[in-house]
């Protein structure tokens, strides 16, 4: 199974279509991923989303943002709300989303 934490996506499908996410882990199945944004989505209750239903914002190459809250969710270590808005925030401003 690919680990996909890290990955910042945005939505295609269903009631939250186009907001921006990032992925903090995958479900027992490794169907769904597991998405937050810090404010609509905690990291406490993430959304649970097919891989089929979001598309990656992140460049082909890496497929990862450089910023310490994203290396912290893939070292497994806890994740304030507050940082990932701020993690986020930082992504929408030097990323066009055009």
């Amino acid at each position: 199974m690919f680990d996909y934490t890290g990955w910042i996506v945005r939505a295609d499908a269903g009631r939250d279509k186009d907001g921006i996410f990032c992925v903090v882990g995958v479900d027992q199945e490794g169907h769904r991923l597991l998405l937050a944004d810090g404010k609509r989505r905690r990291v406490s209750h993430p959304k649970r989303k097919k891989l089929g239903h979001v598309s990656c914002l992140t460049d082909d190459q890496s497929r990862m943002y450089d910023h310490p809250v994203i290396h912290s969710l893939q070292q497994g270590e806890p994740v304030s709300d507050r940082a990932l808005r701020r993690a986020l925030a930082a992504f929408k401003e030097g990323y066009s989303l055009g």
